[in-house]
């Protein structure tokens, strides 16, 4: 079920960005931002990603040093 939210003092300056950024998309204010919003809730917050992936780096027991996953990097591009 769908629900209303209300944004209360948004700065004028932010309203008309978002305003033309949905013209440019060619789509309605709401439109836009409840797109913007559902793209937003589909990731995960910082938060919760470092959580994933502490929690994989414990599961797993193996840690990689930064250089060698760049260097992995560079011979994948090679």
């Amino acid at each position: 079920m769908a629900v209303q939210i209300t944004v209360r003092n948004v700065p004028e300056a932010v309203r008309d960005e978002l305003a033309a950024r949905a013209a440019l998309a060619h789509k309605s204010m709401q439109e836009y931002l409840r797109g913007e919003l559902e793209r937003l809730a589909s990731r995960p917050s910082i938060d919760r990603w470092l959580e994933r992936v502490r929690e994989r780096q414990s599961t797993t027991g193996t840690r990689l040093p930064a250089g060698e996953i760049i260097r992995h990097l560079h011979a994948g591009r090679r």
